[in-house]
């Protein structure tokens, strides 16, 4: 019952941009619902017990491919996202066998190296990406000859099916046996190798998901805002993402997604006043980590555990 009511609330909020109506609470509403997939895609390394600098990366990955293949090739914005965020899953797939194999601060630095390194990409590959001066010209998201950007909320409708899309991947990944197996790599690694559980195959498994997810966003980030720049999938982008599991609750699929409402409307009041958005970050953060340490999330479970414990 609990989960059904946390639904409807959630549907309520989604539409309220409707309700509201005009172009800013459309773009707040859209950019949440573009975030919501990356702080789930980070989430996902978290399980592993692993923390991904690499996410936005993928997501750059993601959107400078999708708006090639649309601008160049004509392909349709779809195939353009779907192969987007597939490239990046492969690029994960290559490299997380050798990045998987390091745990710990070491893992952090070196997918922080990686992103850097994409990023440098980004800027210096001028003829083909634009480097520092971005990426100009990208088409408006069209499907069957509509519009997109003609309809009020229709990129806003996209970045909800993009998050819901994500949001039932990952809860899907946490109910299965996959999500079983990488919690108990988490806790007894040795004992889950003991039973036979390949635990490399696994989290390289996982670590491709999430780069597939964070390319998608990124491809509806392109369409979306019709321009990117390297300066988008920076670190920045990272401690964003950071910030949001920590506030909504790294243990749940649900974390992710209340970090993301909250964080992403703060970004935009703080735009003009990007001097204090540290400081509010450091606030949040010691306040959360003191007084919250599962985030936002485990206000929720907390009377379904106590009501648990009662009936035992």
């Amino acid at each position: 019952m609990r989960k059904i009511a946390i639904g409807l609330v959630i549907a309520l909020l989604a539409t309220v941009p409707w309700i509201i109506g005009g172009r800013y609470a459309f773009h707040v509403a859209t950019m949440i619902t573009i975030m919501i997939p990356l702080a789930l895609s980070i989430n996902l390394t978290l399980k592993l017990g692993q923390l991904s600098l690499a996410q936005p990366a993928f997501m750059g990955i993601g959107a400078y491919t999708g708006a090639l293949l649309t601008m160049h090739l004509g392909f349709p914005p779809v195939i353009s996202i779907l192969a987007g965020a597939a490239f990046a899953a492969a690029i994960a797939l290559a490299t997380g066998p050798i990045f998987l194999r390091i745990k710990g601060v070491y893992f952090v630095l070196l997918t922080y190296a990686f992103g850097q390194i994409i990023n440098l990409i980004f800027q210096h590959w001028t003829s083909l990406l634009g480097g520092n001066n971005g990426l100009f010209g990208i088409p408006k998201f069209s499907i069957a000859g509509l519009n997109l950007g003609t309809i009020p909320g229709g990129y806003y409708a996209l970045g909800l099916v993009v998050a819901l899309t994500s949001y039932l991947a990952l809860r899907l990944f946490e109910t299965s046996d996959a999500g079983t197996i990488c919690d108990s790599l988490n806790e007894d690694e040795m004992l889950c190798r003991s039973i036979g559980a390949d635990a490399h195959a696994w989290r390289v498994a996982a670590f491709t998901l999430s780069a597939f997810i964070a390319g998608a966003a990124g491809g509806v980030y392109a369409f979306y805002i019709g321009f990117i720049s390297p300066d988008t999938f920076g670190f920045q982008a990272s401690v964003d993402l950071i910030v949001m599991n920590v506030i909504g609750g790294p243990t749940s699929a649900l974390g992710p997604v209340l970090g993301a409402i909250i964080v992403v409307p703060l970004l935009e009041l703080l735009r003009d006043a990007r001097q204090y958005q540290l400081l509010v970050y450091g606030i949040s953060l010691i306040f959360f980590v003191i007084y919250f340490k599962q985030g936002l999330v485990s206000v929720i479970e907390r009377p379904r555990k106590l009501s648990n414990a009662g009936h035992a």
